[in-house]
């Protein structure tokens, strides 16, 4: 399966955005996706997940503000961000696993999209 990550761009403080991850070459009916966020220097985090049947997972720096979703029939995985902080500026990168459970480790994926960078501005 192919991803590809988009709606990444420049926003202010409070602000919102919505990054897309669509998927193609095979159906997503039976994928665990998650969203993942690397930092100039950092190591690449977990943000959220969720299962194949749609069971959520946040991590905790973005619990409350983010919000993952799935739209099956689109074929795309959706990261709902709102109340952005500087701190959440990163390269966001959607991850996507043949597992109908959810799952929040690197390690745990075997297909991997390109990236969008989010910026936050203070």
């Amino acid at each position: 399966v192919q991803l590809q990550a988009s709606g990444g761009g420049l926003v202010q403080a409070g602000g919102s955005l919505r990054l897309s991850c669509a998927a193609s070459g095979r159906t997503f009916n039976g994928y665990g996706v998650g969203w993942f966020r690397q930092a100039p220097g950092k190591e690449r985090e977990f943000v959220a997940a969720v299962s194949s049947g749609g069971s959520t997972y946040h991590a905790d720096s973005v619990k409350g503000r983010f919000t993952i979703s799935r739209d099956n029939a689109k074929n795309t995985v959706y990261l709902q961000m709102n109340s952005l902080k500087p701190e959440d500026t990163a390269v966001y990168y959607c991850a996507a696993r043949n597992f109908l459970g959810v799952v929040i480790t690197r390690s745990g994926y075997d297909y991997w999209g390109q990236g969008t960078l989010v910026t936050v501005s203070s």
